[in-house]
């Protein structure tokens, strides 16, 4: 190998990268496109629309086939959207896109940060980003910021022979470093490789199709069954209906039945409401990178803060000036200005320039710069000038070492367990003695004044967390930092005198863990793999969970956790697996987020309720008519442009309405609780009308397939009511528009000949009016006594939406928000 000195030669660099030990990582997840594409495509119900789609346009039957477009329209939003879900994982990258300085061949040269090999000398100068694991070779002292690894806001000291973490920024100093380890072997890349899995949000309303899925799948096949015999029966058996053709037809039923089961748009307006809800929230610079997420805030009962980056935005500010004990010297004024004059020193420096500007430059005789090792920084001005004599700023543990400080020591420390940093200003008459300066302080220093610091807490964080207070939304703060400091903000935003919990001694047995979470609000000194411990717990005592952060040191909680969100600051590996990003770091945003869940979830639960009462009259209607051998009430086609008048279009608009409700769980339970009875009525009625035109009234199977028609639009179109409800001036303007849709598809000839359908003979039409409003009527009932207002709440109407009213008047912007007549 070359000389430490000189670093690697060009052969030890390609022997290494030819090994494949460089500094890049790979980027695959779980699935790659085209298992998307098959897990979005290859399904059941595909399958089962696509071979119906197929066979009717083998038999010439195209125009009943319009259920097809539906289903590309489905699997087309599952499969950009997952798609959109990977390349944000794939994109995944701990560390932003960096150039480094090394040393190869005895001369410096600018390679970037995924050429870096084992052994390569780095070059680091304040500003750096670590790119590597690093071991620091000897000199002096750096001064590190690992808060995106920790979540500890305090700079660490660094001396030769420490290792320096991937995902490190170099505040000060400057120094050579060689690289331990590289790409997938590094702390930052082991940290979120748990991330890099793929998993959807845990959304309740996805679970809750899921289910209704998997009961139609059971259903399906021996429905379809049934139903194919019937048809074939009703042509006059199955060799009859093969041997003269009359299959066709027959085959046209069945697949009627069979298509009107599935509830291909119920997934398309799900998807659609929370694409429009993503879209609202990007003008307001908020990134879904999920489009259920909108749901889960909604919601959220336990929310979780990352101290550093969320409430805080990660600065330091000047607090206070206190006295010390002793009579301030003269002059400390200027002194404190000069300290603050660079404000690239650092951090605490240009708190002090902030708050102390230069009001008379005074020229230093000499001066100390501040280190790690030595905790302080000095300055001596010339005898006569305004602040004569030698200034020390630094550590009180440091510059405070005399019996003759013991008062302000005591001082010190009583501020500094409040968790503000403080600071000592000290004045020495003369000039330090000549000699090393790390022997120490000379005694006689005088203390002068005590400098006491904060983080910058966010402008919007206080008002925020009340909204969310108000909300019934219990509020926690996690961090790495010390839990004096996590108290000290906390105080800042409304959490009254509390006590910040020591992470160090939270318990390991899971039982306690969950308890101790629950009854505690603030958390200090907390590891990555603590935070994600106390997610799983609160997520184990069945809260929903939401967890703000910026950090590396946050990914796994923002993984685990029902809903991650990730600041605008946020390391790119923290944004790949946040589910929303605020782009303009405003916490204030949050409160509009919800808005959006809530309007999502309260459309969704309306248009579901149309959707779930369709599939269970279809289903029965398809039952019964297997069963009892009789020819299905309906063309495809017909169903088609029902959906569309009572289903499709007005659940459209249904799904982009305002709303603002509280979310209460039970959203199948509820949805089911309607849509059951409603179908069962409906079907009901659509049998009684059909087997009275075929059977009793001497019709034509096309006459009593339009009184069919007249008969499930009336009371579809009645569901559809009351699934709006509350009515508004856009509602009833939709509501208008699908009834007057009804009567043209039976009065333009261009569509009666396309949907096959024609007004009934006066007496079955009076009989198909007759039976709608009965049928009408009955579900009115039902929505009365299967519809009521959660218990304390004094909602009135017949609105379908179980949603517990929001008590807030105008918090957070429009989050408080009602559905009332006057939205539009």
């Amino acid at each position: 190998m070359s000389h430490p000195r000189d670093g690697l030669s060009t052969a030890e660099v390609r022997e290494r990268t030819a090994a494949g030990r460089v500094n890049s990582v790979p980027t695959a997840t779980s699935r790659s496109a085209w298992e998307i594409v098959q897990a979005n495509v290859f399904t059941l119900f595909n399958g089962v629309v696509g071979g119906c789609f197929i066979l009717l346009l083998v038999l010439g039957q195209w125009r009943d086939a319009l259920f097809g477009l539906s289903a590309i329209s489905n699997s087309l939003i599952g499969i950009i959207q997952e798609y959109r879900a990977k390349r944000s994982l794939d994109q995944l990258a701990i560390l932003q896109a960096a150039r480094n300085t090394v040393v190869r061949n005895g001369a410096r040269e600018v390679v970037s940060s995924d050429e870096l090999v084992p052994d390569d000398l780095v070059v680091l100068n304040a500003g750096d980003q670590v790119t590597a694991d690093l071991e620091l070779l000897g000199g002096a002292p750096l001064e590190v910021d690992e808060s995106l690894l920790t979540g500890e806001s305090e700079p660490v000291p660094k001396a030769g022979g420490a290792v320096l973490l991937s995902g490190s920024l170099i505040l000060a100093g400057s120094g050579r470093a060689r690289v331990l380890r590289v790409g997938p072997d590094t702390f930052a890349y082991r940290l979120a490789a748990e991330a890099r899995r793929f998993s959807l949000v845990r959304s309740e309303i996805r679970r809750g199709l899921e289910k209704v899925f998997t009961v139609i799948t059971w259903l399906l096949l021996p429905t379809a069954l049934l139903l194919t015999n019937a048809q074939m029966q009703d042509q006059g058996g199955w060799a009859g209906a093969m041997g003269s053709g009359r299959w066709i037809p027959a085959v046209v039923g069945a697949v009627a039945g069979i298509m009107a089961m599935i509830p291909l748009g119920l997934l398309l307006m799900t998807s659609v409401a929370f694409a429009v809800g993503g879209l609202r929230l990007a003008r307001q610079k908020v990134l879904v990178q999920e489009l259920a997420a909108v749901e889960v805030l909604a919601r959220v009962d336990v929310l979780c803060l990352d101290k550093t980056g969320t409430l805080s935005s990660g600065s330091v500010v000047f607090d206070a000036v206190h006295e010390a004990g002793t009579v301030p010297a003269s002059g400390w004024r200027p002194a404190v200005e000069w300290f603050g004059a660079n404000a690239e020193a650092s951090s605490t420096a240009a708190a002090i320039g902030a708050a102390f500007p230069v009001r008379v430059p005074l020229q230093e005789q000499d001066s100390v710069p501040f280190s790690s090792a030595r905790k302080w920084s000095s300055v001596t001005f010339a005898p006569g000038s305004a602040a004569s004599g030698t200034w020390i700023l630094g550590a009180p543990d440091t510059v405070l070492g005399s019996a003759d400080s013991a008062d302000a020591h005591a001082r010190a420390a009583a501020l500094a367990s409040t968790g503000l940093r403080t600071l000592v200003l000290a004045h020495l008459p003369a000039p330090l003695p000549p000699g090393p300066q790390e022997a120490g302080l000379p005694s006689g220093l005088v203390p002068v004044m005590l400098l006491t610091f904060r983080e910058s807490i966010r402008r919007d964080a206080a008002s925020t967390l009340d909204y969310f207070r108000r909300q019934g939304v219990t509020v926690k703060i996690i961090s790495g930092d010390d839990p004096r400091t996590v108290a000290a903000l906390a105080r800042g935003v409304g959490f009254g005198t509390g006590v910040a919990y020591d992470a160090r001694t939270l318990p390991r047995d899971p039982l306690l863990l969950e308890e101790t979470v629950e009854s505690q609000s603030l958390f200090g000194s907390v590891t990555p793999s603590q935070k994600r411990d106390l997610i799983q717990a609160l997520k184990r005592r069945g809260h929903t969970v939401a967890m703000t952060g910026d950090g590396v040191n946050d990914v796994l909680a923002l993984k685990d956790a029902d809903l991650g969100i990730a600041m605008d600051s946020a390391s790119p590996a923290t944004k790949a697996v946040a589910r929303m990003v605020l782009l303009d770091g405003r916490f204030e945003r949050l409160p509009a987020v919800v808005d959006e869940g809530r309007r999502a979830i309260s459309n969704i639960e309306r248009v579901s309720l149309v959707f779930l009462s369709k599939t269970v009259y279809a289903t029965v209607i398809s039952v019964v008519t297997g069963v009892l051998l009789l020819a299905f009430p309906f063309l495809p086609r017909q169903l088609s442009a029902l959906d569309g008048l009572t289903i499709g279009l007005p659940a459209f608009f249904l799904a982009l309405q305002p709303g603002g409700q509280r979310y209460a769980p039970g959203f199948l339970r509820r949805a089911l609780a309607f849509a059951v009875p409603a179908g069962i009525c409906t079907a009901l009625c659509v049998l009684a009308v059909s087997a009275y035109g075929q059977l009793w009234g001497g019709h034509s199977l096309e006459s009593a397939q339009s009184a069919a028609t007249v008969t499930l639009g009336l009371v579809a179109a009645w569901i559809l009511v009351m699934a709006s409800r509350p009515l508004n001036r856009i509602k009833v303007l939709i509501l208008a528009g699908m009834y007057a849709g009804l009567v043209l598809l039976f009065s333009v000839p261009l569509t009666q000949d396309f949907f096959r359908v024609e007004w009934p003979p006066a007496g079955l039409l009076a009989v198909s009016v007759a039976v709608a409003l009965a049928g009408c009527l009955a579900i009115e009932l039902v929505g009365r006594l299967t519809r009521r207002p959660p218990a304390g709440h004094g909602r009135t109407g017949l609105g379908p939406l179980p949603l517990e009213p929001d008590s807030s008047k105008g918090d957070g912007g429009s989050a408080g928000q009602r559905d009332g007549p006057a939205s539009t």
